[in-house]
């Protein structure tokens, strides 16, 4: 992140944050091409180097569990040990959802961050029935277990919001 005065890196961590986000929001924008809903997460370890991205599937798998979290969460658990899960981050371009932030804590991934809040996407869907927002912050979620997560965001990244905009008043009810 570059501090607006003398343009110097403050903290090189939230730049690889913001860059991997980004990257979570291009994959939400492929999902969205193929015919899905726009939510795209992906898999780091802790160096951020990418390891896996996922898409959401739910429409074109007809799978309720098919958000894009949750699809990491079983790709990365297939690939990865949970010794080697331990480090690494879950970038995803909301925050999940109740269903997907229990995967993520079953996983043994040790890190979450996420750019618009689940309440931010509520504002933005409303009452569309094909995603029928919870008001559970994953930090309650992930909260209640016996394992630390260290959870990041929600992170102001317009691109986020963007992905969004014009999809659920399309597939919604008129």
């Amino acid at each position: 992140m570059r501090c607006p005065h003398n343009g110097e890196v403050t903290n090189p961590h939230l730049s690889k944050d913001h860059e991997l986000l980004g990257l979570a929001v291009d994959v939400a924008h492929a999902a969205r091409a193929h015919g899905n809903h726009p939510f795209g997460a992906l898999l780091a370890d802790e160096n951020g180097r990418l390891l896996l991205t996922a898409e959401n599937t739910v429409v074109t798998e007809s799978d309720a569990t098919g958000h894009a979290e949750t699809n990491l969460v079983r790709l990365a658990t297939k690939n990865y040990s949970r010794q080697m899960l331990a480090p690494t981050s879950l970038y995803t371009s909301t925050e999940p959802c109740a269903m997907c932030a229990g995967a993520l804590y079953w996983s043994g991934i040790g890190r979450l961050v996420y750019a618009l809040g689940e309440d931010e996407l509520h504002e933005l869907v409303g009452k569309d029935p094909e995603n029928p927002t919870m008001a559970l912050p994953s930090r309650t979620v992930l909260g209640a277990g016996q394992r630390t997560i260290q959870v990041v965001g929600p992170v102001d990244l317009p691109a986020a919001r963007e992905v969004h905009a014009r999809f659920w008043r399309q597939h919604g009810p008129s």
